[in-house]
């Protein structure tokens, strides 16, 4: 059963994610007050843990589909990533000289390996044993969330959007809330979304394909740097017209919402089976899978909210200042800028957000939107793990 929450529990919270780009561990310490449309929170620390090669490397594999490993190695890395996060949340409370019985409780995403909404069952798969990270911390830890919605009949993502309508929604615009982790998503917030709107005017949201998996991947390969910085690799080629439109004619992309993917299905050898026989250069294909995210963000936000007059912007994607020029270039009609200047750190929208749902959780609220991941109702989401 979920505990309940009262007025003399503490109201600090800590988050922590690990996203499809698996290059560490986002962790964020988190402040609350009120709830729904009248939720404060203030992060009091954010910080993000670099994974260990002997982690990382066999954590992309598994999410690029490598299905070659023994259930010793499953389980031996579960409790390794566990063991982890649990490291990563006692880092921060030591940097921030905050004592552990302060936190109320843990929210932990974990590392997805599967993301499977379309199998025959569906079934979604995160890799980080909540009991582990609550006998190692010594909180309270709330793990697990996307299977309940998954198993309601939903996609189990994106589940940030009902904790931006609390914070980042206005009631004079159409806004959305664009998250540029691995894969892209969308949170849709109509300036006049509220209970009992229409279902043209309610809060939506939806993956709109890679953001930085593939740039990232390919930046590696060629560069053995982790990342494009600034989009400089991009900046220095140009995008070819012929291997954008192949990449275009994924047919995931012409799917309606609820839609939600993964590195399983974006991954380098996607992209290299659409290649062709003469490849263009290195920097040209960066240039190219850079269009390609702004591309796709663009033409899902024309489908499903071309009203938009505001894209607030999150994740790690907000630094590259070459993706952030093509976004506006593309959405002319809307001022394209990061949820920093709506006072929420880009870099930790997603751990404060599950620090949220494990608020909702043990006051047994829903922490799923239904209109968002097609469940069959709200749900309270994850399983609770006691200290």
């Amino acid at each position: 059963m979920p505990h309940s929450t009262d007025a003399a529990a503490p109201e600090l919270y800590l988050g922590l994610i690990s996203g499809t780009s698996a290059d560490g561990i986002d962790a964020a310490l988190v402040r609350f007050e009120g709830s729904g449309e009248s939720l404060r929170c203030e992060l009091v620390r954010g910080r993000t843990y670099a994974w260990h090669d002997t982690l990382r490397v066999p954590l992309i594999a598994l999410g690029q589909g490598v299905d070659n490993v023994s259930l010793d190695q499953l389980g031996s890395l579960d409790a390794r990533v566990a063991q982890a996060f649990a490291d990563a949340v006692l880092a921060l409370l030591e940097e921030s000289g905050v004592p552990r019985g302060r936190v109320r409780a843990i929210g932990s995403h974990g590392q997805t390996i599967r993301h499977r909404p379309h199998a025959d069952p569906p079934f979604t798969w995160q890799l980080g044993d909540g009991n582990v990270i609550a006998e190692r911390s010594g909180i309270d830890t709330v793990a697990d969330f996307r299977r309940r919605d998954v198993a309601a009949g939903g996609h189990g993502a994106p589940l940030m959007p009902a904790f931006h309508a609390a914070l980042l929604g206005s009631p004079h615009e159409d806004r959305a809330v664009l998250n540029l982790g691995g894969i892209g998503n969308f949170t849709l917030l109509p300036a006049a979304s509220e209970p009992g709107s229409s279902p043209e005017r309610a809060v939506r949201g939806f993956d709109t394909g890679p953001a930085n998996a593939l740039m990232d991947g390919w930046c590696e390969r060629h560069t053995g740097r982790a990342f494009d910085a600034s989009g400089a690799f991009a900046a220095s080629g140009q995008a070819d017209a012929a291997l954008l439109a192949r990449l275009l004619a994924e047919p995931w992309f012409a799917l309606p919402p609820p839609k939600s993917t993964g590195r399983e299905q974006f991954h380098l050898d996607w992209l290299q089976a659409r290649l062709g026989d003469t490849p263009p250069a290195p920097a040209d294909v960066q240039a190219t899978l850079l269009e390609l995210t702004a591309r796709t963000v663009a033409d899902a936000l024309a489908m499903t909210q071309p009203t938009t007059r505001r894209v607030l912007v999150c994740g790690g994607g907000v630094h590259n200042a070459v993706l952030m020029a093509r976004l506006a270039a593309h959405l002319p009609q809307a001022v394209v800028e990061s949820t920093a200047a709506h006072g929420l750190d880009p870099d930790y929208v997603e751990a404060m957000g599950f620090a949220w749902l494990a608020r909702e959780t043990l006051a047994g609220r829903p922490g799923n939107l239904p209109a968002v991941t097609g469940a069959r109702g709200p749900r309270v989401l994850g399983a609770v793990y006691p200290a």
